[in-house]
């Protein structure tokens, strides 16, 4: 099992929630803030490390096994994301899905750094 952070569709309540089924929610959490967060295409959240002008981002931690990574969570995310690992604010690690680097999609970002939440993202817009 692995502990990753979600911070889009597979939250509680998000039309992608089924795929963590049979993976245990361990609690919300908040990252540190390392990190610049988009919009993909409006469509899906991506965090990018950053060393300075981040913020903190509000998501899900859930324990997943390697199997359902593989076979479920990795296969429904779009290519302009990666699997990469985020420090969480009480200073533990977690994995999350990354913009992917260096971006070569063509799909527009839009920062929402300053929301730090998709959900809020989704209801503003």
């Amino acid at each position: 099992m692995a502990l990753m952070f979600f911070n889009g569709g597979a939250m509680r309540g998000e039309p992608l929630h089924h795929l963590l089924a049979g993976s245990p929610f361990v609690t919300t959490a908040k990252t540190a803030p390392k990190y610049r967060f988009y919009a993909v295409g409006d469509q899906c959240p991506a965090l990018y490390p950053v060393s300075h002008g981040g913020a903190p981002v509000t998501g899900e931690v859930y324990d997943v096994s390697l199997d359902a990574l593989r076979d479920k969570v990795l296969p429904s995310e779009p290519h302009e994301l990666e699997l990469g690992v985020v420090e969480l604010a009480d200073g533990s690690s977690a994995f999350a899905m990354l913009l992917r680097r260096p971006y070569t999609s063509h799909v527009a970002l839009r920062d929402i750094t300053e929301i730090g939440d998709w959900r809020a993202f989704k209801a503003s817009a």
